[in-house]
């Protein structure tokens, strides 16, 4: 079976589930919850609330053959150039993989060096948090900004965010990103730069926001301390030595990694270094022992029984044959508050593709839209749209059996209102439940026929919960490589490459030829579209 005769199996399939309930899916099968549900340990993933069937399952188990999932999957842990538009391997596993396997790519074995780095990378991290690396003027360092953008800030800071109880005494980790000095200025307002490292991350040592950010911060530094302190409150995860040094960070304080690493994967690498810094070397290699464990699980275990791959299926077939557009993820958990903003880059900067891997034309819709807030602040914002709005919206709940740090009272609230919104997204309420709901109230006849349709809920509204143990470094590393795979494994379906980012290009340009007409009043603006002429012109006739 070819991909379009698979596709349009599941499509006249999906056709016919369509006037069924889920609610009936549940009331005809009680053990409906066993067979569509996966455990990794102590991790379980449940997919019972989105109509489906066995049979779809099996049908879109075809559609991923019919596209080579497994092949294209063993490739990609070959160390295969599956980046085909800039021929690089997709290798960010090779950071998590503790087994003492050699990882071969282009007939080498990366495996040495990848340790060296990361024992370079751990050993700094501990020796920064015992005092041993001291600041200019001796004393220990309480605080440190990772200064960089995109997959060098998001990843770092969404993981100190969420292992924030496993930084002991480490210090304390900030980070700026925004060219908008507002966000520099509003970091170190706080902090004693006499006791603050910089950690600069950039591959290039060129990056137009951190750069800029990173000389500011510099310029504090030397303002506050004298230039001799740079070479002490600074540090670099780059792979430009020539650039690091010309800013003036010591070369033992230089972290790489390699080409093969995106950005949005890069977490993994010495990107991680204020993670490590946080939470400590033992906590950082339980990380990456998370993410090896879905590795192993996302390789070995059959598709039907394939977390990854049911997440990214789930998610075409909601994209592709119902054609919803966006994707909420609502972690029950407030130190995961920044995920959803990480998983926004991983999805789609990965997956907004409108071309396949041969440059011609997407054959169907690719990535979705992915938003989310943290539950149950979410209930009180955008969970009515989800409920009751004219679209349907996939969701992903993510909650812990069990708190760290938290009162267990509250946790047995958030976990009940959970499991509360995602059972009345599927279930909803009928006309007449909600008729009967207001005659128990003693309304009048005439406000129970005015009210009614009101108190109507659609249901069917789909969701996956992700239930684990607690938040703890290796069940975070799981989280972030679930959903690593489950973007690959669409991509896969979509026949896109979602290891490049060609999409950020032309505003770059745009900006980089922009900034001297803006910063220089006396440039013309004539060559400019109205728009932009415009736009600057009102800004030279107001700024102060």
């Amino acid at each position: 079976m070819n991909f379009h005769q698979a596709l349009a199996a599941l499509q006249s399939h999906a056709a016919a589930l369509e006037p069924l309930r889920a609610r009936d899916f549940f009331a005809r099968d009680p053990v409906r919850f066993r067979e569509f549900s996966v455990e990794i340990d102590d991790l379980l993933f449940d997919f019972s609330k989105h109509k489906i069937t066995a049979e779809t399952v099996r049908l879109l188990i075809e559609l991923a053959r019919a596209r080579n999932l497994e092949a294209r999957r063993a490739a990609l842990f070959a160390g295969e150039p599956v980046n085909n538009t800039e021929g690089r391997a997709a290798m960010h596993m090779a950071l998590r993989d503790l087994s003492r396997r050699p990882i071969q790519m282009g007939g080498v074995d990366m495996r040495p060096e990848i340790e060296r780095e990361r024992e370079k990378v751990l050993s700094f991290a501990q020796s920064l948090r015992s005092g041993a690396v001291k600041t200019f003027g001796g004393e220990r360092f309480t605080d440190v900004v990772n200064i960089g953008i995109g997959g060098s800030d998001l990843g770092p800071a969404m993981a100190c965010r969420a292992l924030s109880p496993y930084r002991s005494e480490g210090p304390r980790a900030h980070f700026v990103a925004n060219v908008d000095g507002a966000d520099l200025a509003d970091t170190l307002s706080s902090l004693d730069l006499s006791r603050t490292l910089f950690i600069v991350s950039s591959k290039t040592f060129t990056t137009q926001e951190t750069m800029a950010n990173a000389r500011s911060a510099r310029a504090r530094v030397v303002a506050a301390l004298g230039e001799a302190a740079v070479a002490q409150h600074f540090a670099a995860v780059s792979t430009r030595l020539d650039k690091v040094a010309e800013f003036g960070i010591a070369q033992d304080r230089v972290f790489g990694f390699w080409d093969w690493v995106g950005g949005r994967y890069s977490l993994w690498s010495s990107i991680g270094l204020a993670l490590a810094i946080s939470v400590g070397p033992e906590n950082f290699i339980a990380f990456l022992q998370g993410g090896f464990d879905v590795d192993e699980h996302f390789r070995e275990a059959p598709l039907e029984k394939n977390i990854p791959a049911l997440m990214g299926l789930l998610g075409v077939l909601h994209r592709n044959v119902l054609g919803r557009a966006a994707h909420a993820v609502i972690p029950y958990d407030q130190r995961l508050a920044r995920f959803p903003a990480y998983l926004q880059q991983l999805d789609m900067e990965s997956n907004g593709k409108s071309v396949r891997r041969d440059g011609s034309k997407v054959e169907t819709e690719t990535g979705p839209v992915i938003f989310g807030e943290p539950g149950t602040n979410g209930q009180h914002a955008f969970f009515q749209l989800l409920h009751q709005g004219t679209s349907v919206v996939p969701i992903d709940f993510l909650i812990a059996a069990e708190p760290v740090e938290s009162d267990e009272r509250h946790h047995e609230l958030l976990f009940a209102n959970c499991l509360a919104q995602s059972e009345a997204l599927m279930r909803g309420r009928t006309l007449d439940e909600a008729k009967a709901l207001l005659t128990g109230e003693d309304r009048a006849p005439e406000e129970i026929e005015r009210l009614g349709p009101h108190k109507v809920f659609p249901g069917d509204r789909p969701s996956s919960t992700i239930l684990y143990r607690r938040l703890d470094p290796r069940t975070l590393g799981r989280l972030v490589a679930l959903y690593e795979h489950k973007v690959f494994v669409q991509s896969v379906i979509w026949d896109i490459n979602p290891f490049d980012q060609w999409g950020v290009e032309l505003g770059k340009e745009l900006a980089n030829r922009l900034a001297p007409i803006v910063a220089d009043p006396s440039r013309a603006t004539a060559d400019l579209d109205a728009s932009t002429a415009g736009l600057i012109g009102w800004r030279r006739a107001t700024a102060g």
